[in-house]
């Protein structure tokens, strides 16, 4: 719908009020109801929202290092612009209109610290090169008998799961619960965020659903969503659903892989498929794969933005730890998929569901576009077996101080995104690193409290 189009349907429906979000630094949503006569006001000007969204923590704290707002410039309001192209109703919130929005009006430069600007700006770059990028993520998330405040009087200690067990591809766990399982399906697909699949993984309450692949940037705002419906669908059906990468030492970790390809305009050709060579890849495929082998170490909170996303990242947990791809392989960063012309792509594997899918996604496509415009060998040769044993590959950084560090320090990420963000966005993961390091942990107490 074009806007006079959306305003006719507003006033034919009776919607009084009209919900749109943005995403954080971390990918959380925030946003505002809104009336619908301010709505349409706002449609060419934009709506002023507190600039405090991109000057806290993923748990309102205020960080006091960053340049972008703080107490030095009074913490004013920013225009936000809402993408008309991105309407939607709410089916488990009476229809309710709902719009995505970012701090870049239209294809216009923006505010450098939002994460959904960042994608259209990497996304520009793609179409500038004649490239279709189409993408996808899924995720795995686990599901408690909890609700908010009772994992707040556990202490996050003894949570229930939705169901007990290690039932991978089960078909009896989602048959008793079916209500819910049935509504991730269908309100999901009511709300635009179409599954492609969704099934149990190994561990005690956990799913896993798949997004249909689409356009990068339409990919990332499904992604977001998903994550975010998810919890209210839950929560409606006396539910918590959680996206944290390992929330338990004993239990697997929760991913979130991109699948990604690139067509032409037309999107007729899939331009990573080559039918004359031995793995079906094609010279593009090639450097775009080795783009994001040359890349991967520099941008990993891009890829794994908390202290927890390392808990995932270990061997033998159907994680990546080294600088690594194959065909078919799910212990490598990068898996190569080539079963024929439609399905041929490269799914990334170091992501957890605990992702900002803008930033992973952008990753993802600067760094493979990095490697096709520089004409990148793919020098690292494909992992038979598996990459675990492989002792000489090169291993990915092994937390977020250092993977950060990395990231400040080269100059290649500041190429790929611009110094602004780089500055930026890595002063808020050594803000992360630094809130961590204040904390006593249940197993400092349990090692030293008595015996040192």
């Amino acid at each position: 719908m074009d806007k006079h189009q959306i305003i006719d349907y507003l006033r034919d429906k009776n919607a009084d009020y009209v919900k749109f979000a943005f995403a954080d630094i971390d990918g959380i949503l925030r946003g505002k109801v809104i009336h619908k006569d301010k709505f349409i006001a706002g449609l060419d000007t934009g709506y002023g929202f507190c600039d405090v969204v991109f000057g806290w923590d993923s748990a309102d704290v205020l960080n006091t290092n960053l340049e972008v707002t703080g107490w030095h410039s009074g913490y004013p309001d920013k225009p936000c612009f809402i993408d008309l192209s991105t309407f939607r109703t709410i089916p488990w919130q009476h229809d309710i209109p709902f719009f995505i929005a970012d701090f870049s009006k239209g294809e216009e430069e923006g505010l450098y610290a939002c994460p959904r600007s960042l994608l259209k700006k990497i996304r520009r770059q793609c179409t500038e090169m004649g490239f279709h990028a189409e993408f996808a993520q899924e995720f795995e998330w686990f599901n408690f008998k909890e609700n908010a405040q009772s994992i707040v009087d556990k202490n996050f200690r003894n949570l229930q799961t939705m169901s007990p067990g290690m039932l991978g591809y089960s078909i009896l766990r989602p048959s008793q619960q079916f209500e819910f399982y049935n509504d991730l399906a269908n309100q999901l697909s009511k709300f635009k965020v179409p599954i492609e699949g969704l099934h149990t993984e190994t561990g005690p309450g956990v799913y896993e659903a798949a997004i249909i692949h689409n356009e990068v940037l339409e990919a990332a705002d499904q992604a977001l969503l998903l994550k975010s419906s998810v919890k209210e669908i839950a929560s409606n059906h006396g539910l918590l659903a959680s996206f944290m990468a390992k929330w338990n030492e004993t239990l697997p970790g929760c991913s979130g892989h991109i699948h990604q390809s690139l067509w032409d305009r037309d999107k007729k050709q899939n331009l990573f498929y080559d039918e004359q060579d031995v793995d079906k890849m094609s010279d593009t495929f090639k450097h775009y794969l080795a783009g994001q082998l040359y890349c991967m170490p520099y941008i990993m909170p891009f890829y794994a933005p908390s202290i927890n996303s390392y808990k995932r990242l270990v061997e033998g947990a159907w994680a990546p730890t080294t600088v690594s791809w194959g065909v078919e392989n799910r212990t490598t960063a990068l898996r190569v998929i080539n079963q024929n012309h439609a399905l041929t792509r490269l799914e990334m594997r170091i992501p957890g569901s605990d992702t900002n899918p803008y930033l992973a996604m952008a990753a993802s496509l600067a760094s493979g576009l990095y490697g096709i415009a520089n004409k990148i060998p793919l020098h690292i040769p494909s992992v038979k077996g598996n990459a675990y044993a492989q002792m000489n590959a090169e291993r990915l950084p092994s937390s977020l101080l250092e993977a950060t560090t990395i990231m400040y320090k080269s100059p290649l990420p500041a190429e790929l995104f611009g110094v602004d963000f780089i500055n930026h966005f890595s002063k808020t993961r050594f803000w992360e690193c630094n809130e961590h390091s204040k904390y006593v942990s249940d197993w400092e107490l349990r090692r030293y409290f008595e015996s040192i």
